[in-house]
């Protein structure tokens, strides 16, 4: 993957994860704060916002699909090429799981099945997420397979171009 020295605002396309919606719809968490920014960031700057249906089933596990900010999203299905190359990319960490160091981490194939959606959606350019674990894998693989998109990790990626999002400049609304 070619690495952007510049981001071009209006090509962007932004895959959320299942930790991001947590996180933007949770005023307690403590990085509610960065994913709200990074939302209203996202919808300023003209960003195409895509959720997966594996990021919705998972959301509402704890949640209601009425809480997530539909009107402002994509829905992406997770459909046959996302399943067979969901199996690939879960083989490969399957393989090697017990090197990679992961906590407590079950839900593998998830993570595997947004990767893949990710991967093989040609206008997704960026993966948010402030899943420690969901990192781990996605490092391990693009040292073993070509992916097509970057990570988004909030906090750190502020200090990437995507602004600036700080307590003292949010204004914390309830209307996404």
């Amino acid at each position: 993957m070619a690495v952007r020295n510049e981001i071009d605002m209006q090509e962007q396309c932004v895959l959320l994860d299942t930790s991001f919606f947590i996180r933007l719809l949770n005023r307690n968490d403590s990085l509610h704060e960065n994913a709200l920014g990074f939302f209203r960031h996202f919808l300023d700057k003209g960003f195409r916002l895509k959720c997966s249906t594996v990021s919705v089933a998972e959301y509402c596990v704890k949640g209601s699909i009425d809480e997530l900010p539909l009107r402002n999203l994509e829905i992406l299905p997770f459909n046959l090429s996302h399943a067979i190359k969901a199996g690939e990319i879960a083989n490969l960490v399957f393989a090697k799981r017990n090197t990679l160091d992961l906590e407590n981490r079950l839900i593998i194939p998830n993570d595997t099945k947004l990767f893949a959606q990710a991967h093989n959606d040609h206008e997704v350019t960026s993966f948010a997420t402030s899943d420690k674990e969901s990192i781990k894998v996605f490092d391990f693989l693009k040292e073993s397979i070509s992916m097509d998109f970057e990570i988004l990790i909030y906090p750190r990626a502020l200090q990437r171009g995507y602004g600036n999002f700080t307590a003292t400049r949010l204004k914390i609304e309830s209307d996404y």
